[in-house]
């Protein structure tokens, strides 16, 4: 029999319900993580195509293909960017069964759409980092003869993904957040697990105050570990200076002679006294 208190009820569907809870926090966790690492792979090469420098007169060809490609990437950017996941969900699960008879799965559905939305945000902070390195750098590496992605891959990404860290993990924390939405296509995570739970008592209240906790604690152990690898990126604060050369001293440092500095003071001043 259901409670009447409300920690009662709380305890009441922990006991009935909590394998269900942590199965649809683990399908949320696998959705969140593997979207958010291919979407930066997405992100990465949508940004690295977008910031590839070429010459129209010197080679009109290529720069019109790239243009080209640039616009399609900035579309596809624009619309993901500008329309709500979960609307995306609804077209492209639906729309991929209705235009071209393929009818995706739970999870493939899910991964997917996640993906390539994650994909377009990152997509605008890799570009973002790749322009807020130093434009010396680029021609620094051009000058030793370093192809443009010799010069991405050594001299700029490495850079830039440390600018772009936190952007990773926002997107990270808003992809566990945003799963949710998933559920209007059948995907049995965190969200649609509740709602299930919430409808069978009708503890709405109860049921989603369970899930809200679950969410933050999620999304808060998951910026703690992030924090961490950003503050590890770092490196340490503090550096130790070293103040002397250790080639200069193996072949004998530079000894000042105070006794003879000494004597041409005194020599200077038997000089200045006997002009006077």
């Amino acid at each position: 029999m259901l409670p009447q208190s409300f920690w009662g009820r709380i305890l009441f569907l922990l006991n009935e319900y909590g394998t269900s809870l942590i199965k649809g926090a683990g399908v949320t966790m696998v959705i969140a993580i593997v979207c958010t690492f291919f979407g930066c792979i997405i992100g990465f090469g949508v940004g690295i195509v977008q910031t590839i420098p070429l010459d129209r007169k010197k080679q009109p060809f290529h720069w019109f293909l790239l243009r080209a490609v640039q616009l399609l990437l900035s579309a596809y950017v624009e619309i993901f960017r500008g329309t709500p996941m979960m609307v995306q969900a609804m077209f492209i699960f639906y729309g991929a069964a209705a235009l071209f008879n393929i009818n995706m799965s739970m999870w493939t559905a899910a991964l997917f759409i996640v993906s390539i939305n994650t994909g377009a945000y990152m997509a605008e902070s890799v570009r973002g980092g790749i322009l807020s390195i130093d434009a010396g750098q680029t021609e620094g590496a051009k000058a030793i003869g370093m192809t443009h992605f010799q010069t991405m891959l050594y001299i700029i990404l490495p850079q830039a993904l440390r600018n772009i860290m936190p952007q990773i993990g926002n997107n990270l924390i808003i992809n566990i957040k945003d799963t949710c939405v998933l559920s209007v296509i059948g995907t049995v995570e965190l969200y649609y697990t509740t709602r299930g739970i919430a409808g069978t008592y009708y503890t709405y209240f109860e049921a989603f105050t369970i899930t809200m906790v679950i969410y933050f604690i999620l999304t808060f152990c998951c910026s703690r570990i992030l924090r961490m690898l950003e503050n590890r990126m770092d490196g340490p604060v503090n550096y130790e200076l070293v103040m002397q050369d250790p080639l200069v001293a193996g072949t004998g440092t530079y000894r000042f002679n105070e006794k003879k500095h000494q004597q041409f003071n005194d020599q200077n001043i038997d000089t200045r006294e006997g002009g006077r």
